[in-house]
């Protein structure tokens, strides 16, 4: 799984108080050459995260992977979190899922 999995268990796992958070960030093309490339990830939403930088998901129907990205106005992208079992939906979801 990917790197950012692991960063997801480790914010899960470190105590609140204390947490440090390192995210990978590289040169977006490379960042989006490999989600592409390694994964069969494309970009399936996109969004303004704060002042400044760019959130972005990629997803991949066949796999059913999924990636959350953030690039900032120096244009490094950081994986954020990934996933499984990407689905998308048509309409609304309940209110309880």
């Amino acid at each position: 799984m990917k790197s950012a999995a692991i960063l997801s268990a480790v914010l899960l796992a470190a105590p609140a108080e204390s947490q440090t958070i390192t995210l990978e960030c590289a040169p977006r093309d490379g960042v989006i050459a490999m989600l592409s490339n390694d994964y069969g990830e494309i970009r399936r939403a996109i969004g303004i995260a704060g002042e400044s930088a760019v959130m972005e998901l990629y997803a991949s129907n066949e796999a059913g992977t999924w990636t959350v990205t953030l690039t900032l106005p120096d244009g490094q992208t950081c994986l954020v979190m990934s996933g499984s079992d990407f689905s998308t939906t048509i309409g609304r979801l309940p209110a309880n899922l």
